[in-house]
Formats: C-alpha cells, sequence, structure tokens
C-alpha cells in the first residue's frame, strides 16, 4: 500500500475558567487541555489514526520532516520504514520521538490493511482485556480525595491514583482517608511528583522514607516518583528499606535511562507513556527487559481515549504478571467524578470505551484500534496556541509553564 498523506492536527479543550489548585509549596493553574491527532492515509480510502505530543514543535516535525518521508513509500512493515528514517542525516532526538507517534498510525493502517487488530501486529495477543486504575486525585483535601476515590469506586474501578500535596502528616492523613472509605481490597497508588516540586519546602530523603514506610503499613499498591526520578541511587536506597513498592519511569529522558532503572531494580513498576517516550518501537523492547528482569510495568496514559486504546493493544500482547494496569485519567463530567473536564478525550472517538468494573475489553472483531475517529472533533475543538498549565512556587518565587509534554523537566532540582 502506498502512503498518500500524513497529517497532525492540534486540538484544544479549554476550561470554562481558570483552575487553580494550591498545594504544599506553591499552586497550579490549569487553563485547557491538548491533544494531537494524526492520520496516515493509505490508498482505497484507508486510514490509520494515533495520538501525538501535543505541541507545535511536534507538529512543525511532522508536516516538515516526517511527511515528507513516508509520503509515496510503500507501508508494508512499519519497521522497516523506522529503519530507513533513521539512516537519514540530521535525525535529532525530538524527531525521533515524533516519528514513534506517527508510526502508531502506521501499525493502525497497516493492521487495517490486513484486517487484524493492532495487537496482532505487535507479538499477538495473549488476552482481550486490561485492568485500568482510575487517575484522578489533584491537589484537594483528605476528605477530598477519600470522596472521589469512593465515588470512582462505586463507578467500577478497583485502583485509583491521587497526587498527595499538602505536607508530609496530612498526606498521610489522605491516604488513612481513602482507605477508611473504600475498605481493604481497594488498591491504592500514590503519585507523589509534587514532593519534590515544593522548592524550599520539597520533602527530604529522610521524610520520603518516613512517609514510605507509613505508607506501606497502609497497603499502598505502588508510591510514584517520591524523589528526584533521574536520582536512580535514592531509588535505590529507598527500596533497600522494603517498605512500599515503587514505580517511576514517565521522566526517563532516554533508553538508557529505562535500561538502568531495570538493571539496577531500583523500582517496581517501571512506567512510560507510549505518546511522549518512543511509541511501539520502545515499548516493544521495554517490556521485553522488563519480564526478564521479573519486575511489572504500567502504562502512564494522560491523555485522550485513544491514546488508552494505543497503549491497551500492546498491553495485552504480555500477560498481566507483566503487565497488570493501564492508567484511565478520569475527567470531570454529568455522570464521572474527576480532576476536571477534558470532553475532548472522549469525544476523539466516536463510540465510548468499552469497559466494564473498571476493565477494557478491546474490540477484536474489527481491525486497526476496533473505534472510528470523530472527525468532527477537529472542528469542534480549535487550537488554542500556548501552555496549558502553569506551576508557582512561593520561595524561591518561581513558576513554570507547561506545554506539550506533560512530564517535561520544569522544577529548579534539574529534575
Amino acid at each position: 500500500m502506498l502512503i498518500r498523506s500524513v497529517q497532525a492536527f492540534l486540538l484544544s479543550s479549554p476550561l470554562a475558567e481558570p483552575l487553580v489548585l494550591p498545594y504544599h509549596g506553591g499552586e497550579r493553574t490549569i487553563v485547557k487541555r491538548d491533544a494531537m491527532l494524526i492520520c496516515v492515509e493509505g490508498e482505497h480510502g484507508l486510514r490509520g489514526y494515533a495520538p501525538g505530543p501535543a505541541h507545535e514543535e511536534a507538529l512543525a516535525g511532522i508536516r516538515d520532516f516526517i511527511a515528507p518521508f513516508l509520503v509515496g513509500r510503500t507501508l508494508l512493515d512499519p519497521d522497516v520504514l523506522r529503519i530507513l528514517f533513521h539512516q537519514q542525516p540530521g535525525i535529532t532526538r525530538a524527531l525521533s520521538r515524533f516519528y514513534d507517534a506517527v508510526e502508531i498510525a502506521l501499525f493502525d493502517l497497516t493492521a487495517c490493511t490486513f484486517d487484524v487488530p493492532v495487537c496482532d501486529l505487535l507479538g499477538g495477543r495473549v488476552r482481550d482485556e486490561i485492568r485500568l486504575y482510575a487517575s484522578a486525585g489533584m491537589y484537594q483535601s483528605p476528605q477530598g480525595y477519600a470522596d472521589e476515590a469512593a465515588q470512582l469506586a462505586a463507578h467500577g474501578f478497583s485502583a485509583y491514583k491521587l497526587r498527595p500535596a499538602l505536607g508530609p502528616e496530612a498526606d498521610l492523613e489522605t491516604i488513612r482517608r481513602i482507605r477508611e472509605a473504600t475498605g481493604p481490597g481497594f488498591e491504592i497508588m500514590v503519585d507523589a511528583h509534587t514532593w519534590w516540586r515544593m522548592g524550599d519546602q520539597s520533602y527530604s530523603e529522610e521524610t520520603v522514607h518516613h512517609l514510605a514506610r507509613e505508607m506501606g503499613r497502609l497497603q499502598v499498591t505502588w508510591l510514584e516518583e517520591p524523589l528526584p526520578p533521574h536520582d536512580h541511587a535514592a531509588y535505590g536506597r529507598l527500596k533497600d528499606l522494603d517498605e512500599v513498592p515503587l514505580a517511576s519511569g514517565e521522566h526517563e529522558p532516554d533508553e538508557a535511562g529505562f535500561d538502568d532503572l531495570i538493571a539496577t531494580r531500583c523500582v517496581d513498576y517501571v512506567q512510560a507513556d507510549l505518546v511522549c517516550q518512543g511509541g511501539y518501537n520502545l515499548g516493544r523492547r521495554l517490556l521485553a527487559s522488563v519480564a526478564r528482569a521479573g519486575l511489572s510495568f504500567a502504562f502512564h496514559s494522560w491523555g485522550t481515549n485513544l491514546e488508552i486504546l494505543a497503549a491497551a493493544h500492546l498491553g495485552v500482547c504480555w500477560p498481566d504478571t507483566v503487565v497488570p494496569w493501564l492508567e484511565y485519567p478520569c475527567y470531570r463530567s454529568i455522570t464521572q467524578p474527576g480532576m476536571y473536564p477534558f470532553p475532548l478525550a472522549e469525544d476523539i472517538l466516536s463510540e465510548p470505551l468499552p469497559i466494564r468494573k473498571g476493565v477494557l475489553e478491546l474490540d477484536l472483531t474489527r481491525p486497526g484500534f476496533g473505534v472510528d475517529i470523530n472527525l468532527s472533533a477537529l472542528d469542534r475543538f480549535p487550537w488554542i496556541p500556548g501552555p496549558w498549565s502553569f506551576f508557582k512556587l512561593h520561595s524561591p518565587a518561581e513558576t513554570w509553564a507547561v506545554t506539550g509534554d506533560h512530564s517535561q523537566r520544569w522544577a529548579s532540582t534539574g529534575a
């Protein structure tokens, strides 16, 4: 099949009013959420779709470098085209990442051509479902977290991730209230990336060790990024205490970082984001390494439902002993509690995700990702330039704007 066109579209879903979220040492303001939709069209009108990095640098890279390379080429094996792309001079790390996102659409198009689901091209599925954890819990009171967790449990989810940022003792009180509200069988994931982004009030390593010990007693499923993620030695010291399972990976800048994370075994759960960190190209290698090391992998997903589907098609190629979880970001709507409204996340698809009792059940009777893209979203969610989120520290007084990749480095800690 000849590739006829490669296009990328930037989309924005603004909040009605800026959402200001105070936390220990600062505040975060969210004004919108962005997304990218990539479309690769082949002969006979077949199309493959993928989520992409939602920023203008990626749009330019796809338009100016990746599309001219792909258009007119024959698509039989996406892996071959990737090798040819990287043989060109001047391919930067950023362009390589953007290509990895486009490659997800190439896999979707290839799967549609051969009338098979995407997962059949990624090694072959060993199951047709994957567990989701409800990811919400942003900068609220201890009781607010507990109420939200209980509501999501009532919606059928068996696990909940929160982002505690109230100060050490209030963070512990939060976990206690969640445990009381949800019971002993409910799984709690704690994303602690704010702990090292509080300026002068960032938690010390000693404080983190104390919190890990107490959260382990509360049967937390994992403690995610409680320390600056580049400091693998610090994670190793915390891991040696064996207080609570640890998770990290979404801020690793390259494959060497992941390799060290796995080789040193300083975490129990390795995490990666397909859209921002290497697509199926990196994901397939990581999952194999994680399996050999006897660790577990958990997808980081923080965008639209198309991103969740793309990750799921890779995850089901491995047993749930290797890939037990996929992150499901819960955005607030009429029918669902969550962080804030992001209607584009659901509206990008023509139908809801097939979720039953917190489990995503893939439709493997249809080719590709097994869904239709809602192209009307391109008109209803026009791109709004500028950052989608701001972080403001009280001491030292500093402000960072976050544009595009949610996991970019912004704190002065060097992480």
